[in-house]
């Protein structure tokens, strides 16, 4: 077997928010404020393999996006590192930093709000590869035509500034400046979730295409397993800064280990499923500033049991590349 693309070593992510002043000198006459402190990621490990499109699904606030960003170079882990083809993105040598730094691109939800309005389309997909010297300005403009092209835009369109396209336009352009830079890897976070269904479905159709004729891969993000059910070879899901399950997409769908991928899987639309009555999960997801001791799912789960609330289980394998964290397996 080939070694991983990426890989993602006991990964952490704190973000801290310091008293104010208010606070401070609260604290000064006998008040008990201190910093707020979310682990937004709480040790991930994941590798991911050439040509491989790895879904993340989870509920909103899960870290998924938080981790998305530490694998393109945006973030920095608190805790644990994160490999691009054994380098790690802080490399002391210059080039390989830089080298990393363009084999690993992002793609934003937001498509609006992740395109600079002050630039033409032609600068917003041009920029990057003229600076880092992928092209040559006599060259610029064959390349964002031929990019515009590969995501299905008219090159005519290269002068227009972004408030001029539509949605799914947009987020085209925002593809093609990823591609610009000739990435390998993709981290498409929420890339589909704020356009209307039958442009996710096209823009679904283009990352396949996009990987059979680049060879990428894909770190793609959603909270929607219906969509990711589409275009992931696996499963990863997450729950309040830790994975809880992995395995092929198909082995998830058919045989889901943890009870949280259960009733995510239960509430998929299925146009096959007759009447059946709606269940969501019980109760709210709990908050990240303080988080619950042991499996941080037991308060939702109907299953729990004692150990649940003071053991976090461990991320195991319970079959053939099919892994899970639950106490409820342990004896399997």
């Amino acid at each position: 077997m080939s070694d991983p693309i990426v890989e993602i070593r006991e990964v952490s992510r704190t973000f801290v928010r310091d008293l104010d002043l208010s606070e401070r000198i609260a604290n000064l006459l006998g008040a008990r404020y201190r910093p707020t402190v979310v682990r937004a990621v709480d040790g991930v490990s994941l590798s991911v393999m050439p040509g491989e499109v790895v879904g993340l699904v989870g509920e909103s606030g899960c870290g998924k996006s938080t981790l998305g960003r530490m694998v393109a170079g945006v973030l920095e882990p608190t805790a644990g590192e994160v490999l691009f083809r054994g380098r790690r993105h802080d490399d002391s040598n210059r080039a390989a930093r830089r080298e990393t730094a363009l084999k690993v691109q992002m793609i934003f939800q937001d498509p609006f709000a992740s395109l600079n309005p002050r630039l033409r389309v032609a600068e917003i997909i041009g920029e990057a590869p003229l600076y880092h010297g992928l092209v040559s300005r006599a060259e610029i403009a064959d390349r964002v035509a031929e990019l515009m092209q590969r995501v299905g835009l008219d090159p005519a369109y290269a002068r227009r500034y972004p408030h001029q396209f539509s949605g799914g336009q947009r987020q085209r352009i925002g593809i093609a400046r990823a591609l610009a830079v000739e990435p390998e890897f993709l981290v498409c976070d929420e890339a589909i979730a704020a356009l209307d269904v039958s442009i996710q479905a096209q823009i679904l159709n283009l990352f396949m295409e996009l990987r059979r004729d680049l060879g990428l891969t894909y770190l793609f993000i959603s909270h929607d397993l219906g969509v990711v059910e589409h275009i992931s070879d696996r499963i990863a899901i997450m729950y309040l800064g830790r994975l809880v399950e992995l395995a092929a997409t198909e082995e998830l769908y058919r045989h889901p280990a943890h009870p949280y991928s259960r009733a995510l899987l239960e509430d998929v639309p299925r146009l096959d499923a007759g009447r059946r009555r709606f269940r969501p999960i019980q109760g709210e997801i709990p908050s990240p500033v303080d988080p619950p001791p042991g499996c941080h799912f037991h308060p939702r789960c109907p299953l729990a049991f004692a150990r649940c609330r003071e053991e976090v289980p461990a991320l195991r394998e319970i079959a053939p590349g099919h892994l899970s964290a639950c106490h409820l397996h342990d004896a399997a």
